[in-house]
């Protein structure tokens, strides 16, 4: 039989900082320590995305209460991941955009939240970076976005949506 404090005992004596255990009824996930490693929205939606495609290619037809739960928040997190621009992400855009912050003294958290909410103003940037009005100037916030602008892709429908109201707006004040 299988159960959490078992697997947490082995698990503690593995050199690797997360293992995947599949079960019948799951996928466990276990760390030897919470914050060693923190993934990006990308890396989630990649990884859901891979489990569902597993799932659909193996095809149980009957699922237990437990394996019902597990699909249902799978669901729920790739319906709300795939509205931000991880979407748009690949592994060559995080590296490139990793490669252009690292002048900026960041920590590994806002980075991480950099890169999961892309931000477009400035007021963003000054939420996500812990004490900015000491630590960034005024042209360093303007660089940093330009940077993030530039490297991370946005949702190319929303920015399309954006540039025609702006031409319309222009055209009516004429």
């Amino acid at each position: 039989n299988w159960s959490i404090d078992s697997s947490v005992e082995e698990l503690d004596d593995l050199d690797a900082c997360a293992d995947v255990h599949r079960t019948d009824t799951s996928v466990v996930s276990s760390q030897k320590d919470g914050n060693a490693a923190l993934l990006s929205n990308y890396e989630v939606f990649q990884l859901l995305t891979d489990l569902k495609q597993q799932r659909r290619e193996t095809g149980k037809s009957r699922q237990s209460a437990g394996q019902q739960n597990l699909n249902t928040i799978m669901y729920e997190t790739l319906k709300y991941i795939s509205k931000t621009p991880c979407k748009f992400q690949s592994p060559e855009v995080i590296r490139d955009f990793l490669t252009a912050v690292k002048d900026h003294k960041l920590t590994k958290a806002e980075k991480l939240q950099l890169l999961n909410h892309r931000p477009v103003t400035a007021v963003e940037i000054q939420l996500i970076v812990e004490e900015s009005e000491e630590r960034l100037t005024e042209e360093q916030i303007e660089a940093l976005l330009q940077t993030l602008t530039s490297i991370l892709p946005g949702d190319p429908d929303k920015e399309e949506q954006e540039s025609p109201m702006a031409v319309e707006e222009e055209g009516d004040q004429q």
